[in-house]
């Protein structure tokens, strides 16, 4: 009880602003960058997995289809709980608001195999808290997730496969 009261006093807290807890955006190419209208207030590092299944393709054979990420959201300067991510993509925090995102643009990751950096709309916001002022999401910083090299034929079909990936998600709101 005590612990999910101070991981939700600090997503509060950073969500607010306050000066102890400042969020300083990252150095990305040009087609990151949020509307210059937008200022970052949260700072999450994800671990989790990228999910994957093997499906048939139309020209035949199979390939590996992205389906959807999960992972655990936390904050880097007090470690606490920031919540969590998944299919949508949705990021959802402790106090149950949710950002459900579209991809707006791409580009390369800096680590090799890597999935790339995104900029991500926030197309619609659910629930009363720190989700709710999200405007924009930009993923950085990412290490793994890429497409599996296991095999994807007939005899594996329908699996699913989980793929390790680190990543930080920055998150910017309304001036």
């Amino acid at each position: 009880m005590l612990r999910n009261f101070f991981a939700h006093a600090s997503v509060a807290m950073v969500a607010a602003g306050c000066s102890t807890f400042g969020v300083t955006p990252p150095e990305v190419p040009g087609v990151l960058k949020p509307p210059a209208d937008q200022e970052a207030f949260l700072e999450a590092l994800a671990s989790g997995s990228q999910v994957y299944e093997c499906t048939p393709k139309q020209s035949g054979g199979y390939e590996w289809t992205f389906r959807a990420p999960e992972a655990q959201l936390t904050s880097r300067l007090l470690g606490s709980d920031l919540g969590k991510h998944y299919a949508g993509p949705t990021w959802e925090a402790p106090d149950g608001s949710r950002v459900l995102g579209e991809v707006k643009e791409r580009a390369p990751a800096a680590e090799p195999n890597a999935i790339p950096w995104l900029l991500l709309n926030a197309k619609s916001t659910f629930g009363k808290g720190v989700m709710t002022q999200t405007r924009s999401i930009q993923r950085v910083a990412t290490k793994g997730g890429t497409t599996p090299t296991d095999a994807c034929t007939a005899s594996n079909a329908n699996q699913f496969v989980r793929v390790p990936y680190t990543a930080t998600y920055y998150f910017y709101r309304s001036r």
